[in-house]
């Protein structure tokens, strides 16, 4: 049996600027998974920054209220709500509330420095004028 309470795991910031704690990684534990597992936090009217990954990603909402970018598509998203990235699409996802915007992240395989692309700065700027 393998039980981790996110609680005790050591925060960092992760590639887009969104606060990350890994779960469950194949790669970082002895574990037969097919994906990874992380639990993600965005400050109220904070953005990511925009990136993309080689593999397909999932994020499920926990807490809060956002807005997702998947390549040319917004949509709001909230609590209770699952999103598909799909592998090699350009993501940010910004908190429109008052409070913390907490999520699930699972990508599938597992997620590795070496599949995850930020953007550069110059078409971040343009995206943030659009936003």
């Amino acid at each position: 049996m393998f039980i981790i309470n996110h609680i005790n795991l050591t925060e960092f910031i992760a590639g887009d600027d969104s606060k990350l704690k890994e779960i469950f990684n194949p790669l970082k534990q002895n574990l037969d998974l097919g994906y990874s597992l992380a639990i993600a936090r965005i400050k109220p009217k904070s953005i990511t920054t925009l990136h993309k990954l080689k593999h397909s990603e999932v994020y499920f909402i926990l807490k809060g209220k956002g807005e997702i970018y998947i390549d040319d598509e917004i949509d709001e998203i909230t609590e209770g709500d699952t999103v598909y990235i799909p592998p090699h699409s350009k993501q940010r996802i910004k908190n429109i509330g008052n409070e913390e915007l907490v999520f699930l992240c699972i990508v599938v395989p597992a997620w590795a420095p070496q599949i995850e692309e930020i953007l550069g700065s110059e078409e971040n700027n343009i995206e943030n004028k659009q936003l």
